[in-house]
């Protein structure tokens, strides 16, 4: 198309990716998207994307007309190498640059000192609570703190989640069981935010410290994750998932670095350079079930508030669980950042 289409280009924790007012798109919105991020191309070299799935990413957002909700969020990723958008996920991180960019576009009328937004997440019908700093009514992207994966510092942009367990699943364990035998492997099936299939990753004959390069030249270990994942699909009550990214596999070993689990995670095919902020949410609440994979592995901190640092292959994610009295996780937290990066206009 020879008009652009006005975008912001956003760092939203550790992803990066486009922004879009949802009645700005084109109707032939994947078409559009896949020229904007030149897909298929493993470079995307015709386009935005940064040939990772980690910045081939989409933001789209509208005013919510739902009671107690400022904003409509839809993730869509956007395939690096295949003819494909997806929108069968979250994305947590991209959820950080939401709100600031909401407010930028004149969605939300911002406060001045701090803006809470209540974020509707229209690929699995979850809220999710972004507070965002707004010094004199505008948002800031300058502070002191700082993520794993992140040169630098920024403003931070605190993320509540409430009620997410089996969001896309339809429960928390859609087996029933906090461990289950699929192809010979023990496995943990959980959904609190994320579709998660959890391994130990002795039983799959590696350390779970290893890089991600390392991890992603091992083609026998790849082959053996996407056959159990394909066979984990159904069970999960998500069908066929060999055209999905859900479930994510995610390896777990005994921390390392002072956490409370180490974690390598593929999504689904590469192995992701961090842990996705959701991922994160269901890995944490899997370490807090008797009996998963994740029993005797996890050193779970005591009380009802848990600090629960999740380790990844460049740092760790820290959840702040709420258990109540049951044991049940009623509330999740993850501290994130984000920045804005370009605004303008995109063309494809």
């Amino acid at each position: 198309m020879s008009d652009g289409v006005r975008c912001m280009w956003m760092r939203g924790g550790t992803s990066k990716g486009g922004y879009f007012l949802a009645d700005e798109l084109p109707a032939d919105r994947d078409a559009f998207l896949m020229r904007v991020m030149g897909s298929p191309d493993t470079r995307q070299i015709d386009g935005m994307g940064g040939a990772d799935p980690l910045t081939s990413k989409v933001a789209v957002v509208k005013r919510s007309a739902r009671a107690g909700v400022d904003l409509d969020y839809l993730f869509l990723q956007v395939s690096v190498d295949q003819p494909m958008v997806s929108d069968g996920q979250n994305c947590g991180n991209i959820l950080a640059g939401v709100a600031p960019f909401s407010i930028e576009r004149g969605l939300i009328a911002a406060q001045d000192g701090q803006t809470r937004v209540t974020i509707y997440m229209e690929n699995t019908g979850q809220t999710a609570i972004a507070t965002v700093q707004t010094p004199g009514g505008l948002p800031s992207y300058l502070g002191v703190a700082s993520i794993d994966g992140v040169p630098g510092t920024a403003a931070p942009v605190p993320l509540e989640f409430v009620g997410t367990a089996g969001s896309t699943c339809g429960a928390l364990l859609p087996t029933g069981n906090p461990r289950d035998q699929v192809e010979g492997v023990d496995v943990t099936l959980i959904d609190n935010g994320m579709p998660v299939v959890l391994l130990r990753a002795a039983d799959l004959g590696v350390t779970g410290t290893e890089s991600r390069e390392e991890l992603e030249g091992n083609a026998m270990l790849k082959s053996r994750l996407e056959s159990i994942r394909l066979a984990c699909g159904p069970q999960m009550n998500l069908g066929a998932v060999a055209d999905k990214t859900i479930p994510k596999m995610t390896l777990v070993g005994a921390p390392n670095q002072g956490g409370v689990i180490a974690t390598r995670t593929f999504i689904p095919h590469r192995c992701h350079a961090s842990i996705g902020v959701l991922g994160a949410v269901s890995v944490a609440t899997a370490c807090l079930l008797p009996g998963s994979v994740t029993e005797g592995l996890a050193q779970v901190p005591d009380g009802s508030q848990k600090l629960m640092p999740i380790e990844h292959p460049i740092g760790e994610t820290s959840i702040i669980a709420q258990v109540s009295d049951t044991g049940e996780v009623t509330s999740a937290a993850v501290l994130r950042t984000a920045r804005k990066l370009m605004d303008g206009l995109v063309f494809a």
